[in-house]
């Protein structure tokens, strides 16, 4: 399977010192570089973020169903009753 290359952006930002000396510590450790534990950390927020929002959709629309079908129970009740 072939992979795409990732379109990559330098940038700048501007860190509390702390949060830079965890982030080389976490690279030592993985044998990888700052901007790669960093990269990491940013993909890891959004996929949390983006799951959360799902969980929403789902909830939402599994209420809506509930609603619809306690909502529409005595039609159906009537229409398999008059079918039968």
């Amino acid at each position: 399977m072939a992979s795409r290359a990732r379109e990559v952006e330098k940038v700048t930002v501007s860190l509390p010192a702390e949060l830079v000396r965890y982030a080389d510590q976490r690279a030592a450790e993985l044998g990888t570089s700052r901007s790669q534990v960093i990269s990491r950390a940013l993909a890891e927020l959004q996929a949390r973020e983006q799951d959360a929002t799902a969980r929403e959709g789902y909830a939402f629309y599994a209420r809506e169903s509930q609603e619809f079908a306690a909502a529409s129970l005595q039609a159906v009740s009537e229409a398999i009753g008059h079918a039968g």
